[in-house]
């Protein structure tokens, strides 16, 4: 029996049989400025000539599920023939959905899952719940890990007690990549060039360009120098999709700090925008949002539990989502969670290899569990009983 683990992000899908490997597929569909009439779905994106201007259809807003058409629309073709080739009754499915989902949310997608593609069986869990059953595996000895999940809609601190989660614990903040991807778009189209149609270059120049700044005052200060003093200053070669197809940071020793450039291509100039962006991950109210950054959260969040399981959450946090792939954040992480704990606490911040598919790997050994048949529900389950035998075996 294959069992596939698809651990739907609202930004990507991140998915595969157990048994194989994972491949990451945006979660969302196309429509590219030159051929208006076409829709493109997940990884035919590649197929676009050019990717100006693209428009995206997404089926997650504020993460959650909301558009099924769209989603289903996305499934169909990852199931199908190009892609995974799904034998539906012969095939059990592990997928993820975000902590608290809606109960119509759920209940939706139990029947997309047992009556529209009838799997055989089906594991409902929380991405962060997949993250922490990898790192008790990895690491026996630990009763308590802390799951920081950093992804495109927003960051979530979850505390799990013997792959338990706490949900007293759970602490949201609604920060995520997509709001710096936006944030981004507009101080650099207020700044220099019209770029708030570009969502799709302008995440690509995030990932590049920006870093997270162990001090921000001092790189600021760095930031306002002229010419070379300036060393946090890059410029970036914006795509033109005929002989750059994708954009990228020009080497130091290329740079001209005075006057134009000789060639054509198009110049983005960052300095304090590189870290500017990923700050507000730490202090959302730099913009106006209310709320506590990452390193506050997590403290907060360990707060509200028992006393005597406080040194085992510090001493076990585990960044995943792709945030935590800025350069310098699990550093920052670190450095502010340990000034705001007591000193006879030991603070370890662990990032795993690729924090994008951690969860997915969770879900991979989950499967391979020798538990993991009693934790399902089966469509001859949820045929007798309905919707209501997954809300009570399900975790979410």
């Amino acid at each position: 029996m294959a069992t596939l683990v698809l651990d739907n992000g609202a930004s990507t899908a991140k998915m595969g049989f157990s048994e194989e490997g994972v491949s990451i597929l945006p979660n969302c569909q196309f429509r590219s400025r030159t051929a208006r009439l076409k829709t493109f779905t997940a990884n035919q994106i590649d197929e676009i000539k050019d990717p100006s201007g693209l428009y995206f259809i997404l089926p997650f807003q504020k993460g959650y599920l909301v558009n099924w058409d769209v989603q289903r629309q996305v499934w169909d073709h990852l199931f199908g023939k190009e892609m995974y080739k799904v034998d539906f009754p012969d095939t059990n499915i592990i997928i993820t959905e975000p902590y608290f989902n809606f109960n119509s949310i759920q209940e939706s997608m139990n029947e997309i899952l047992f009556e529209e593609y009838q799997f055989q069986a089906v594991y409902r869990t929380n991405a962060g719940s997949l993250s922490a059953f990898k790192y008790f595996q990895e690491n026996g000895s630990e009763l308590c890990c802390l799951v920081v999940d950093s992804g495109y809609s927003f960051t979530h601190i979850v505390p799990y007690c013997k792959e338990k989660k706490m949900n007293e614990g759970i602490c949201r903040i609604n920060v995520g990549g997509k709001l710096l991807t936006n944030h981004l778009k507009e101080i650099i189209s207020y700044r220099q060039l019209h770029v708030m149609d570009e969502t799709h270059v302008m995440n690509q120049v995030k990932e590049d360009v920006c870093y997270v700044s162990q001090d921000f005052y001092k790189d600021m200060e760095i930031a306002q120098l002229k010419g070379e003093a300036n060393t946090l200053m890059r410029d970036y070669v914006l795509p033109d999709f005929s002989t750059i197809k994708k954009g990228f940071c020009k080497p130091q020793e290329e740079m001209v700090f005075s006057g134009k450039y000789k060639t054509s291509e198009q110049i983005l100039r960052l300095a304090n925008e590189r870290f500017a962006v990923p700050e507000i991950l730490f202090h959302p109210s730099d913009i106006g949002i209310q709320e506590m950054g990452i390193p506050e959260a997590i403290v907060h969040s360990v707060q509200s539990l028992p006393e005597e399981m406080h040194p085992h959450f510090y001493k076990n946090i585990v960044l995943t989502g792709g945030n935590s792939l800025l350069p310098g954040f699990r550093d920052r992480v670190y450095a502010e969670v340990r000034s705001l704990t007591p000193s006879e606490y030991d603070v370890s911040v662990m990032l795993p290899e690729n924090p994008i598919t951690y969860s997915w790997e969770g879900g991979k050994l989950l499967s391979e569990n020798d538990d993991f048949m009693d934790m399902v529900v089966t469509r001859d389950d949820y045929e007798e009983n309905g919707h209501c035998v997954c809300e009570d075996k399900f975790d979410v």
